[in-house]
């Protein structure tokens, strides 16, 4: 009989201990950000600085608080795209951009500008169906389709960029230790994580300074928004005011728990919305961890325009608002404007790319646990494949078949001969592939490729080739 009094603990609760990983009042650049609402900082677009290039309309942002400059660039791209990109004018040094996830240079077509009111500017594309509307003080841009403004960019304030800058240590004069950007006292220092965080025994030194970035997208008569994988959510977003943000950085939480916005492996700043006749794609190209927070607004009948006798009922449509927080790069956005789903999808893959097809024996049945301790042990799985008769086309082996969990490497005790190990699944045309790191790239021309070779793994390169026995780089 159990004890008086003792809590139940379900098989949910011990899914994952959250302990271990962060949550947003742990991160550090989420707080600054937080922080900064209070404060109203405005930001002001100096239309008078725009210049008309081949491919954008660049200008220039101002700080109303720091007065350092932030360069602003507006793409027009092929098949109904918008590419917004705010970097510094002058960083240090260079910001990260993130390559190689768009497959190649999009087509970009000609704005055509125009001064809209006062403080204004409007960019439309060549058809006039889609435009662009710069206001300069505060900084903000409306998306206007066919009249109506479907999205808008910075209408809340939430605008947020921090300069890399010189490290404490290092400045000279006293003119830059009294910088008002950067409060300096010992304890702000620590709380705000702005030159060093803390999270257990890890320790995150940031050589130049806090660097995080955020924006805010009011989407215009929206309340169902979708993706941001991988959260074990909803297939709807949910508004985040009552906790957490949806967090973008990769975990292994294998013991997940569902309905829950913390990251899990993957991750994709890649944000849907949808609303009978329009349908919205927000990109955010940005590789490092990503907050995103959503709150949604539902319509209304109608709201008092004004008070008294006379006061005129106005119906309110459903408003949403999505703001991204960075802690590092650029702010570098596309803006998929559909107008249907198929639209939406189209244009993400034509900046991204399809799915390649896949070859024939992944198509198979893969057999995999964490972990096959050693040759024998793989020998015996594959025999009991034969003895009943299950037929199987890739047995997969996990990090531990390694030496001291190093990628290209074999434990020489317990895997001696691998090379002949994959023979005996070769004679039966099965395949033997084992996980490798995500961020590792294999090419011919490295050094590590060649060694790999000599080590037994059979590796495929970028541009084709035999797969035998694969080191197949980030499929898990």
């Amino acid at each position: 009989m159990e004890a008086a009094g003792k809590e139940e603990i379900s098989v949910e609760d011990e899914a994952v201990d959250k302990n271990i990983f962060k949550d947003c009042s742990k991160i550090a650049f989420y707080r600054r950000q937080k922080q900064q609402l209070s404060t109203k900082s405005t930001y002001q677009a100096l239309l008078d600085s725009a210049t008309k290039g081949k491919d954008s309309t660049k200008f220039q942002i101002l700080n109303e608080a720091t007065k350092v400059p932030l360069l602003a660039e507006v793409y027009g791209i092929e098949g109904n795209i918008f590419r917004l990109k705010i970097n510094e004018e002058t960083p240090l040094k260079p910001r990260y951009e993130v390559p190689d996830v768009v497959t190649s240079k999009p087509r970009t077509v000609r704005l055509i500008s125009s001064s809209g009111d006062a403080g204004s500017l409007v960019l439309a594309d060549g058809k006039g169906d889609l435009k662009c509307h710069i206001t300069a003080n505060p900084f903000k841009v409306d998306l206007v389709s066919e009249e109506e403004v479907v999205m808008s960019i910075n209408s809340l304030g939430h605008l947020y960029f921090e300069h890399l800058q010189v490290p404490l240590k290092k400045r000279a004069t006293k003119e830059n230790k009294e910088d008002t950007s950067v409060d300096t006292s010992q304890e702000n220092q620590e709380d705000l994580g702005l030159w060093e965080e803390k999270f257990g025994k890890f320790v995150d030194v940031k050589v130049n300074g806090p660097a995080s970035v955020g924006l805010d997208f009011s989407l215009h008569g929206f309340e169902h928004l979708y993706g941001i994988p991988q959260h074990a959510e909803s297939h709807q977003l949910k508004n985040t005011g009552d906790g957490d943000a949806y967090r973008l950085y990769n975990l292994d939480v294998y013991g997940y728990k569902i309905h829950d916005k913390m990251g899990i492996y993957g991750s994709v700043p890649y944000l849907l919305a949808h609303k009978p006749g329009r349908t919205l794609g927000i990109f955010w190209l940005n590789a490092s961890e990503t907050l995103v927070e959503i709150n949604t607004e539902p319509a209304v009948k109608y709201t008092l325009t004004q008070m008294g006798p006379v006061a005129a009922k106005q119906k309110v449509r459903s408003r949403t608002d999505v703001h991204w927080m960075s802690e590092s790069g650029i702010i570098d956005v596309f803006l998929l404007t559909g107008p249907t789903p198929s639209d939406v999808f189209k244009q993400y893959s034509y900046l991204t790319g399809t799915q390649a097809m896949p070859p024939l024996f992944s198509l198979g049945y893969h057999q995999c646990r964490w972990n096959y301790e050693d040759e024998q042990d793989v020998k015996a799985v594959d025999a009991g494949f034969d003895e009943h008769d299950i037929p199987y086309d890739v047995m997969w082996l996990d990090i531990e078949h390694t030496e001291g969990k190093r990628y290209f490497t074999w434990d020489k005790k317990r895997f001696p001969n691998p090379k002949r190990m994959q023979e005996l699944l070769r004679n039966k045309k099965r395949k033997l592939v084992v996980i490798s790191d995500p961020h590792i790239k294999i090419d011919p021309d490295y050094s590590v490729y060649a060694e790999a070779k000599e080590q037994g793994f059979f590796v495929r390169n970028h541009e084709g080739g035999d797969f035998e026995g694969v080191c197949w780089p980030g499929i898990y």
